[in-house]
C-alpha cells in the first residue's frame, strides 16, 4: 500500500461534533497494534493510545530529529539551523536551558497583571466597535501575540506578517514550494531582527540570547532566529486557538460556562483550564517522532528509519487515561493529559499558555455575561485544514438577546 492510500493523518473532525477527535480515531485506539497512515505525504506509523505515547516520547531510541528520515514532512531544509524541538538529547537540553529562563513560573505570575490588563482592554475595544464582532481577530489572537513579541521582544506592530507566515507554514494544504518561501521570508525577517538587537538590545529574550550566548560561540544569529520564530509560531498560533475554541466549547455547555464564568477560586479556574485543554487538544498533527532503531510500540514492531506521529486528541480521550473521557467536566483531575505533549519535548511555555487561558476567559465571560453566537454553530468555520485545530472566525454578540 502506497502512501497515497493510507488514511489521511490528521483525519478531520466531524462537524456534528467538532470538539470531539475524529471519528475513526476510537477504532484505531482500540484496535491491536499501530496505524499506518499519510502523514504531508508520507508513510509513518499513527500512535493512538495513551500508554504507547509515554512509551514512544520516552523511549530513547526514539528520535525527535525527523529531518534525517527521509520523507519526514518538514520544511526547514538542510541549510536551516536547528530548533529545540527537532533535536535530542543531550543537545536539546543544553539549547532548551538557555529558553527557559524566560517561561519559568516565577516569570510567568509577573506577567499576569499584564496580561489582565490587556484582555481587558481589548475587550473595552471590541465592545466600543459594536456587535457582531469575530472574537478571533478581536481578542482570541491579539492576546498572545502582544505576550510572545513583548517576551521576545519583537514589534507588535509586525503581527500581521508573522501571523500571516505562521498561517502558510501552519497549513495543510498550502504547496512545499509556499512553506520554503514563508520560512525564508521569516527567517530573513528574524536574523535582521538579531543583528538590529546586537546594537539596539532591549531587556527581551532574543537581546539576552544574543548578550549570553552569542559572544561565547555557543549559539549564531542564525540559531537564535530560528528558535526565536518557533517560540513566536507556538506562542500566539496554539493559545489563540484555545481561546477561541475554548469559548465555543462553553458557549454550547451553558452549566460549564457558568462555573468558570462565576468562580474566583484559582483552583477551579486552573482545573476547568486542564480540562478545556485535554478536551479539546488543539495540537493534532506535529508532534512527529523517527525511530532509531528497531521497537516494538503498541505490539507493532516500528523499524528503524520508520516515522511515527502521536495522535495526542486519541491518547486524552482514552479510557485508560481517565474514566467518561469524551464528557466535559472541568471539575475532574485532567492532570497528565497530553495537550502540550509528553516527556522531555513537553512544551516549553505551557506555563505562560496556561496563565493566557486563565485569565481571558474568565475575564471574557465575567465582562460580557450575555455573550453568545451570532451565527449558528454549523456556519463556524473549523480549522480542519490547519496543523493546529480550531476555528478561523467566531462571531459573537452580547447584551440582551
Amino acid at each position: 500500500m502506497t502512501a497515497t492510500e493510507l488514511p489521511i493523518f490528521p483525519a478531520d473532525r466531524d462537524s456534528r461534533c467538532p470538539f470531539d477527535p475524529a471519528p475513526g480515531y476510537r477504532d484505531w485506539r482500540e484496535t491491536g497494534g499501530l496505524r499506518k497512515v499519510n502523514w504531508q505525504g508520507h508513510e509513518v506509523w499513527a500512535v493512538s493510545r495513551y500508554e504507547d505515547i509515554k512509551l514512544a516520547m520516552t523511549d530513547p531510541q526514539v528520535s525527535a530529529e525527523v529531518a534525517a528520515q527521509q520523507g519526514s514532512g518538514e520544511h526547514h531544509g538542510d541549510t536551516m539551523p536547528k530548533v529545540f524541538p527537532r533535536m535530542d538529547d543531550p543537545e536539546h537540553a543544553v539549547l532548551r536551558r538557555m529558553l527557559t529562563k524566560d517561561f519559568t513560573v516565577k516569570r510567568v505570575n509577573a506577567l499576569r497583571p499584564e496580561i489582565e490588563k490587556m484582555a481587558n482592554e481589548f475587550i473595552d475595544t471590541m465592545v466600543a466597535s459594536g456587535s457582531p464582532a469575530d472574537l478571533v481577530q478581536a481578542y482570541a489572537l491579539p492576546i498572545p501575540s502582544l505576550v510572545i513579541s513583548l517576551l521576545l521582544g519583537v514589534p507588535y506592530s509586525d503581527h500581521q506578517f508573522f501571523q500571516e507566515i505562521t498561517g502558510v507554514l501552519m497549513s495543510r494544504t498550502a504547496t512545499e514550494q509556499e512553506k520554503q518561501q514563508a520560512n525564508g521570508k521569516i527567517f530573513g525577517y528574524l536574523y535582521e531582527l538579531v543583528a538590529r538587537k546586537q546594537s539596539e538590545p532591549d531587556d527581551a529574550l532574543i537581546s539576552r540570547l544574543i548578550r549570553e550566548y552569542l559572544p561565547t560561540g555557543e549559539l549564531t544569529r542564525e540559531t537564535i532566529a530560528m528558535n526565536s520564530f518557533i517560540l513566536l509560531s507556538a506562542g500566539h498560533e496554539t493559545t489563540a486557538n484555545m481561546i477561541g475554541l475554548g469559548t465555543l466549547a462553553l458557549l454550547e455547555n451553558p452549566g460549564t460556562l457558568a462555573r468558570l464564568r462565576d468562580t474566583d477560586d484559582p483552583r477551579v479556574i486552573s482545573n476547568a483550564v486542564e480540562e478545556l485543554l485535554r478536551y479539546l487538544t488543539i495540537v493534532h498533527s506535529l508532534v512527529a517522532r523517527v525511530a532509531k532503531e528497531d521497537i516494538e510500540i503498541g505490539g507493532t514492531l516500528v523499524r528503524a528509519g520508520e516515522g511515527l506521529i502521536m495522535n495526542l486528541p486519541a491518547a486524552n480521550r482514552d479510557p485508560a487515561f481517565l474514566d467518561d473521557p469524551d464528557s466535559l467536566d472541568v471539575d475532574r483531575n485532567s492532570r497528565g493529559h497530553m495537550a502540550f505533549g509528553y516527556g522531555v519535548h513537553q512544551c516549553l511555555g505551557q506555563t505562560l499558555a496556561r496563565a493566557e487561558l486563565e485569565i481571558a476567559l474568565p475575564t471574557l465571560l465575567r465582562r460580557l455575561p450575555g455573550l453568545r453566537l451570532a451565527v449558528p454553530i454549523e456556519q463556524i468555520r473549523f480549522r480542519n485544514d490547519m496543523s493546529i485545530y480550531g476555528v478561523h472566525e467566531l462571531p459573537v454578540t452580547w447584551g440582551q438577546p
